[in-house]
């Protein structure tokens, strides 16, 4: 694994033109095949992240519901650790391993919220939450895989610094439009496309009317 750090894979479906979401939030672009597609990806993975945007617009339970296996953990990026108590990562931690990935600058309040649940706080950054540093230290955890469903901000910083190793997007029937919809990578951008990484197409599955495309960062 490069510099000890867990194997990133970078998940969601688009529309597209490359969206993941509309402006008023609604982002139910899979079919129900490739619902059970991503759900058996999850259980073949040890870790699956998400940002505080994805979990505040879509309060998701990330586990694995539409085939059998098991759960991995839940990693969030919440730097201020504002997760609300009543969202249903928290509500379900009893149940399923979470690890809540705050910054130095999370106030005493929220962590003193999150020690009234079993969850484990990882402390990584100062004023944001330090993806790489987290890596390192989820890979001494034992998480050798993980898959990010994060939104267009956290997917741009997996991106920015070169953090991740394969690409796996479902293309769905869809046009979104919208200057505030969001883009499956958002952030600044590159200036120019030598920058961007290079991939390699591992392979493309038609699911009837969505199209799987798996890239390799080469």
């Amino acid at each position: 694994m490069a510099n000890s750090r867990p194997r990133v894979v970078l998940s969601a479906a688009v529309s597209v033109d490359g969206k993941i979401s509309t402006r008023a939030g609604d982002s139910k672009l899979s079919s129900t095949s490739d619902l059970h597609r991503l759900h058996k990806l999850r259980t073949k993975v040890d870790g699956i992240l998400i940002g505080k945007n994805t979990l505040m617009s879509d309060d998701p339970l990330l586990t694995v519901r539409h085939t059998k296996g098991k759960n991995p953990v839940r990693i969030i990026l919440d730097s201020k650790g504002e997760i609300s108590a009543h969202s249903k990562i928290l509500q379900t931690s009893n149940k399923i391993p979470t690890i809540i990935a705050v910054s130095k600058s999370a106030s005493k309040s929220n962590l003193q919220k999150l020690d009234k649940f079993p969850v484990e706080v990882i402390v990584s950054g100062e004023k944001n939450t330090n993806i790489r540093s987290l890596l390192k230290k989820l890979f001494e955890k034992k998480i050798r895989t993980l898959l990010v469903e994060g939104g267009g901000t956290v997917n741009w910083e997996f991106v920015r610094q070169n953090l991740f190793d394969e690409l796996i997007i479902t293309l769905s029937p869809f046009l979104l439009g919208g200057d505030n919809s969001i883009s499956f990578i958002q952030g600044v951008g590159f200036d120019k496309i030598t920058k961007s990484p290079n991939l390699r197409l591992k392979s493309a599955k038609r699911l009837k009317n969505h199209l799987v495309l798996n890239y390799q960062k080469v």
